[in-house]
């Protein structure tokens, strides 16, 4: 049993069951042994490999997706340019590689990263090796400015809530004890306002997820986009509606349980894209598109064409299977979604439609 197992263990008995946004919020993000605070999960050598260590394709096409957006709404400056739990900080290095050549583009920029993570922000430090970059704990704390944003497997790793459906209600799954161990258990059924537009389209026992952060976050993005002018690109995978179990742990490239070590291993959910959506009114949102379709549309095949006419063998081989891996439906290309978001009024970003 981990330190935070015990402490999770005695905390359970002296208060009674937890919300699964609480166990998940503790596992993930507690200063002396939750999992971000502790390591660096990204890569070969960490717990899960994201798309920007998969291919640099990855985070150029999206750097000219955003500076094609910001061209298209009359190149505003300055304006905040930010990504969203930034990992190691590649993404972001490709993407201020491949938009060099934007006119104005780097010249109008103000960098913000928001990254909570002592250990990412060091690693983020030495990867993109600038003076003007800016982080920040939460989103609240972006310029009230222009803003053209990333958010990539970011809202996935948001805490929780899970409801089980009953005849006429809702009940909670929260975290309790069996014996010594951690489990998921239901508390009471309770009438939720939220959800009673999901007793339309649940029977008994279906459980719906909602993540409170999840939509407050989106909130502010669209507050900034609609105020200001803007365009976020949300990456992860989902659907446009929470319907079933999604909740995940993961360690060492495989699924775990999430109960058996809590801290060392990532814990996840699906995002409900429709969510988002709504609490980013009044932005305007485009239809919810797979990640597969996303990239080709702005030129991945293209690109990865051009760049493999310079290698051989085993190098080749690499390239064309990144490519793969980004956009085949058995692969990244179907379960991975792109939602995008802008100011009403404004052309919609690239690669995606209304």
């Amino acid at each position: 049993m981990t330190v935070l197992a015990k402490a999770l263990a005695a905390h359970i008995r002296a208060t009674g069951p937890m919300s699964l946004a609480d166990y998940m919020a503790t596992c993930l993000m507690d200063p002396r042994h939750g999992y971000y605070a502790t390591r660096d999960p990204f890569g070969a050598a960490g717990d899960f490999i994201t798309a920007p260590e998969i291919s640099q394709m990855f985070g150029e096409l999206l750097g000219l997706c955003l500076a094609q957006a910001w061209l298209d709404q009359g190149a505003p400056a300055p304006f905040t340019l930010a990504e969203l739990g930034p990992g190691r900080g590649t993404l972001m290095a490709d993407l201020l590689r491949a938009t060099r050549a934007v006119p104005g583009f780097h010249a109008a920029l103000r960098l913000y990263l928001v990254e909570t993570s002592p250990a990412l922000r060091k690693v983020q430090a030495a990867t993109l090796g600038r003076g003007d970059v800016t982080w920040c704990d939460r989103v609240e704390d972006l310029p009230e400015a222009p803003i053209f944003l990333i958010a990539n497997e970011f809202f996935d790793a948001l805490p929780i809530r899970q409801f089980q459906r009953d005849q006429s209600g809702w009940r909670e799954r929260v975290v309790g004890l069996a014996g010594a161990r951690l489990t998921l258990g239901l508390g009471p059924e309770t009438a939720l306002p939220d959800l009673a537009h999901r007793l339309e389209d649940t029977r008994a026992g279906d459980i719906v997820e909602t993540c409170a952060p999840g939509t407050a976050i989106a909130g502010q993005i669209g507050a900034r986009i609609a105020t200001h002018g803007g365009t976020a690109l949300i990456i992860d995978y989902g659907d446009w509606r929470s319907l079933g179990d999604t909740f995940q742990a993961v360690a060492a490239h495989a699924p775990t349980d999430p109960f058996t070590t809590p801290g060392a291993a990532d814990l996840t959910a699906h995002v409900d894209f429709e969510a988002l959506a709504r609490a980013a009114s009044p932005a305007a949102h485009t239809r919810l598109t797979p990640q597969g379709v996303f990239l080709e549309r702005i030129g991945l095949g293209t690109r990865t064409e051009a760049l493999a006419r310079g290698l051989s063998g085993a190098a080749l081989d690499s390239h064309l299977a990144a490519y793969r891996r980004l956009t085949a439906g058995e692969e990244m290309g179907t379960l991975f979604k792109v939602l995008g978001l802008y100011r009403a009024g404004t052309p919609t970003p690239p690669g995606l439609e209304t």
